[in-house]
């Protein structure tokens, strides 16, 4: 009797441990997923206010840029002529009024109004964004047809193939995505022909962008995948499939490969926001369509609105991605929020 006496306090004890630890878990899980939304946020307000900037302290004068433009002539204009557009659209006021104003209809989902094209902003970006999104995903599938064959053939074998394997990887992420699209812009579309000089949308037009966006992405992964590959064929369950008839090449592709994958998935998140910012810059090597064009010429023009337009939806895309993936990780792998 005495006995179950003094443990009952003992048992009471590890019941509200049990209870709390859970609790504990969940609150932990909350506050980890809180702190990487606001990581998020504030990310997203710094590239709105760093675009709105640089945007406003370029040279050139707005209003004379916007006359110029509708009226087709490139010409001074007078005090006079530039005042009522001034008024109309701000541009007299105040910096830090003119911040203001913008980021309200930035937080009403109200991206201006172009005045080098005369349409809403929303408008221009949602017919050039499938193509450059497109573009995005043609290079991603790419890279990783380019990564995983050469991992399988080159890492977990004899040293010098394993450390050419991982130098060529090196040489393809550094890469720069402008060299390597006018490279094959001469090459296979003015010398051999095999392409269109001007990109479009079709396939063949879509072959040499996505190659120039796959090839620095694809040495990325495939050291991502290199090295997860080379510690998974130490581990015990190669030779024990090796122990039960299993070839080495099988084990290779079915076991191992599939463990090394995990970090190059991740990866992609990373990747997806990367390369539509990297289609900007190569759909204006190319001449194609979407958004890299429409942002080049509207950087020349100084259309402030379409400009961050673009950018902020590039950056919006980026950190979300990366969000998401940030939130499944910790979701499911306990370790990344301390609670292991």
């Amino acid at each position: 009797m005495s006995e179950l006496t003094s443990s009952s306090p003992q048992n009471s004890a590890a019941h509200l441990a049990n209870v709390a630890a859970p609790r504990s878990r969940t609150a932990s899980l909350l506050r980890r997923i809180s702190l990487r939304i606001a990581s998020a946020l504030f990310v997203l307000w710094g590239t709105i206010t760093v675009t709105f900037l640089v945007l406003s302290v370029l040279p050139g004068d707005r209003a004379t840029i916007l006359l110029n433009i509708t009226s087709g002539q490139v010409i001074e204009r007078t005090p006079a002529e530039l005042a009522p557009i001034n008024a109309q659209y701000g541009f007299d006021k105040p910096i830090v009024e003119q911040y203001l104003h913008y980021f309200w209809r930035l937080l009403h989902a109200d991206f201006g109004f172009s005045f080098e094209l005369q349409r809403p902003v929303v408008h221009i970006i949602a017919e050039q964004l499938l193509p450059t999104f497109t573009l995005a995903i043609a290079a991603l599938l790419l890279a990783w047809i380019i990564a995983i064959p050469w991992t399988l053939l080159t890492a977990g074998r004899h040293r010098r193939l394993a450390a050419f394997g991982s130098a060529v990887e090196t040489i393809m992420a550094g890469l720069p995505q402008y060299w390597i699209g006018i490279l094959l812009l001469i090459v296979f579309a003015i010398g051999l022909r095999w392409f269109p000089v001007v990109g479009g949308t079709s396939l063949l037009g879509t072959v040499l962008p996505a190659i120039t966006l796959a090839i620095p992405l694809a040495g990325f992964i495939g050291h991502a995948i290199r090295g997860e590959f080379e510690r998974s064929m130490q581990q015990p369950f190669v030779l024990s499939a090796r122990a039960r008839g299993m070839s080495l090449a099988g084990v290779r592709l079915r076991h191992v490969l599939r463990h090394a994958l995990i970090p190059a998935i991740t990866l992609s998140g990373w990747a997806i926001g990367n390369l539509l910012s990297g289609a900007v810059l190569v759909e204006a090597v190319f001449a194609r369509p979407g958004l890299g064009n429409v942002l080049v010429n509207a950087v020349s023009n100084k259309d402030f609105a379409l400009v961050s337009g673009i950018v902020i939806l590039i950056s919006f895309l980026y950190i979300v991605i990366n969000l998401v993936v940030d939130l499944i990780y910790l979701i499911v792998d306990p370790r990344l929020r301390g609670l292991a």
